[in-house]
């Protein structure tokens, strides 16, 4: 799948600044972002990969996920239009490899509450994926 590729090529270039990741994070029930990243500091980000025009124009939940990071990204490939996307917001450039950043969206800090409770889910969602990894009747979904 397109977005996966993306997804892992962004894991492997902020693992490099020190931040770790999962994959198809609920922060609340109907939302599920791409990937989550947790940073050396606390902090929080959440890329949402996008394939092409289409798969953008479809999302339609994508502000609602401002409210549980610190900064939002797309990541996009390099035939991705960019100039659809909103200047307001980072932008990563990914393959199956790597990405880089090539902007930085705006930081909105999270309130000391609300990280704990997204610290917390992101771990126990890379737990239960690890878990799920070594117990194949474990299932990797909550």
């Amino acid at each position: 799948m397109p977005g996966q590729r993306l997804a892992r090529g962004v894991c492997r270039h902020l693992l490099g600044h020190g931040f770790v990741s999962v994959e198809e994070l609920v922060p609340s029930p109907g939302l599920r972002v791409d990937v989550m990243a947790l940073g050396p500091k606390g902090e929080i980000w959440v890329i949402e990969c996008k394939s092409g025009r289409a798969d953008f124009a479809a999302d339609r939940k994508w502000q609602n996920y401002l409210e549980w990071c610190d900064r939002f990204f797309w990541a996009v490939d390099l035939n991705f239009p960019t100039e659809i996307l909103p200047e307001d917001t980072g932008l990563i450039l990914a393959d199956d490899y790597g990405a880089e950043i090539l902007r930085m969206g705006p930081a909105t800090l999270l309130a000391p509450a609300r990280r704990k409770v997204m610290v917390q889910k992101f771990a126990r969602h890379a737990a239960l994926r690890l878990q799920a990894l070594r117990d194949p009747r474990i299932s990797a979904s909550p």
